[in-house]
């Protein structure tokens, strides 16, 4: 049998590269939307053809977290997962997004084009909505996942403006995801439940879902308060006062919760009424990225920006370094306690020791892993980090070995995180390779 050549196997993988690039360079001429239309694809055929598969397949029913949590639980079942996830998800969100590629990037030039670019970005929201809701009609555990990734995300994003575009280091956020959640659930229990603590409700029940986002908004007021008593005495000195200072914030909050038995005490707050849906938590969600988006771009972000760089010459540079601070620093507080009221209506129950080291130590963690002065990175940590606590909880407590291990590997290969320092524009992410090579060559 004749032996290889070397000649012969550097063609092999020459030919091996070159097939890769090809499919490399037809990957990224599939434009956003494409994927969106994969995907909307995929998750029906899971909805109408998921359960009868999984049977086939010699599984109990459909995976419920992409078959990832089977690793721990049944781990003989795992190449079958894998199969089931190749032909649900996999195989068809490529073919339809190949087959719809230039269709969607003539509609997608179009939109740009002749329309301003938030139709553009509603059509996308919308078609993300549709895949999300889909993807969690199969069961309840779903709806509650990704309820709880959009609440994180809100917390990374809201986090990150101090830890990373301020560069300053806060341990005060669950304190105001405590303000806010009981903030927001005495509003809605007083004002529309019929309570055994407040007696009967101050409004009509069906004003409630109509008033909720008011209640939001009162809870993130709230927490923004709060922040004021660690932003006065923290920001009038330099260092490292602000993390002792709101580390011992969050420890007064959780204790004084405790104390009030008006609010339930250590025994926690329930009653909350069901008016954080799926829909409305996405709504929130969106709306936190985008504003703390504009934020981040506009004079008051970079303001934030210059002072992480180098606060005595940005004060030089006639700067206003307190106020940028005192604003960004009430601005991320603002959306962590919104962030805390709608987790508190997503579960109907909170207790005070939600809120403590260990929720802490949770969102420093996504904002670590995903990346410090960076919108994508906050997301990626966000949703990376929760999924992958759910796949760890059969472990147990074990699970909390695990992530700190795994984190400080991160920390030691990337000590920014895994996407930080990173700027993605709007208007890029929703355009394809190819779009942006016949705009440059306009």
């Amino acid at each position: 049998m004749r032996r290889p050549k070397r000649g012969d196997q550097a063609t092999e993988i020459g030919a091996k590269d070159s097939v890769i690039k090809k499919i490399q360079l037809q990957l990224r001429q599939v434009p956003l939307l494409s994927w969106l239309l994969g995907a909307m694809v995929a998750v029906l055929l899971e909805v109408t053809l998921g359960y009868p598969l999984a049977r086939g397949l010699g599984l109990s029913g459909i995976p419920g977290l992409f078959g990832l949590r089977l690793i721990f639980t049944k781990p003989l079942q795992t190449p079958v997962a894998i199969v089931y996830l190749f032909l649900v998800y996999f195989l068809p969100a490529v073919v339809v997004a190949l087959l719809t590629a230039p269709l969607a990037n003539r509609l997608a030039r179009l939109l740009m084009d002749r329309f301003p670019i938030w139709v553009s970005l509603f059509i996308h929201l919308g078609l993300l909505y549709g895949v999300f809701h889909l993807w969690a009609s199969i069961n309840d555990y779903r709806i509650l996942m990704l309820s709880f990734i959009f609440v994180a995300i809100m917390l990374t994003l809201s986090l990150n403006l101090i830890n990373g575009y301020m560069g300053e280091f806060s341990c005060s956020h669950p304190g105001f995801m405590a303000i806010g959640a009981y903030a927001t659930s005495i509003l809605t229990v007083l004002l529309f439940v019929n309570d055994d603590l407040f007696g009967a409700p101050l409004l009509p029940e069906f004003l409630g879902p109509f008033m909720f986002p008011l209640c939001l908004l009162g809870g993130g007021v709230a927490a923004s308060i709060g922040a004021l008593l660690v932003a006065i005495p923290s920001f009038r000195t330099r260092g490292d006062y602000l993390a002792i200072i709101s580390l011992a914030f969050s420890f007064i909050v959780k204790s004084l919760i405790e104390n009030l038995e008006f609010i339930g005490g250590p025994r926690g707050f329930m009653n909350q009424p069901g008016y954080a849906n799926l829909f409305i938590v996405f709504v929130w969600m969106v709306i936190c990225v985008w504003m703390i988006y504009n934020f981040t771009r506009s004079t008051m972000g970079k303001a934030a920006n210059a002072v992480r760089d180098n606060e005595t010459a940005a004060d030089a540079m006639t700067i206003d370094t307190r106020k940028a601070k005192m604003t960004t620093f009430l601005f991320a507080a603002f959306w962590a306690g919104v962030a805390g009221g709608l987790f508190a209506h997503i579960i109907g129950y909170i207790n005070p020791s939600t809120f403590g080291i260990f929720k802490l130590s949770e969102v420093l963690a996504m904002v670590y892993l995903g990346g410090l002065n960076s919108i994508i990175g906050s997301i990626a940590g966000a949703v990376g980090l929760q999924l992958l606590m759910e796949v760890l909880r059969p472990l147990a407590m074990l699970k909390w070995i695990v992530i700190p291990v795994l984190l400080i590997i991160v920390m030691i290969r990337r000590p920014a995180g895994l996407i930080s320092f990173t700027e993605i524009k709007v208007e890029n992410l929703l355009k394809s390779r190819q779009m942006k090579t016949l705009q440059e060559g306009r």
